[in-house]
């Protein structure tokens, strides 16, 4: 067979169970039918084999509270602030 790029005569060598045909003078790699099928196949079993699975979700030990809760605290918060003094000019604008 020859190479497509410049007409070397390409060169057979089987990696893995994958019968590879390359060109040695433009580094060309060109695959038989049915083996780029063989390459996914390993990919996808390979990738299958280091997913890992989800670990469960963390359960949260702290207590939960309502936001109706948080709502009361802002309320309490305003009491507590300490009033400004007034100022002339805010007399003059009310």
């Amino acid at each position: 067979m020859k190479c497509p790029n410049d007409a070397t005569t390409l060169v057979m060598s089987e990696r893995s169970g994958v019968e590879i045909d390359y060109c040695p003078e433009c580094r060309g790699v060109w695959l038989d039918r049915g083996e780029l099928d063989k390459i996914l196949e390993r990919a996808e079993a390979e990738v299958s084999r280091s997913v890992a699975h989800p670990a469960a979700p963390v359960r949260d030990t702290r207590p939960s509270y309502d936001d109706r809760d948080r709502r009361y605290d802002d309320r309490d918060r305003d009491r507590y602030r300490s009033k400004k003094k007034s100022h002339w000019l805010g007399e003059l604008f009310d």
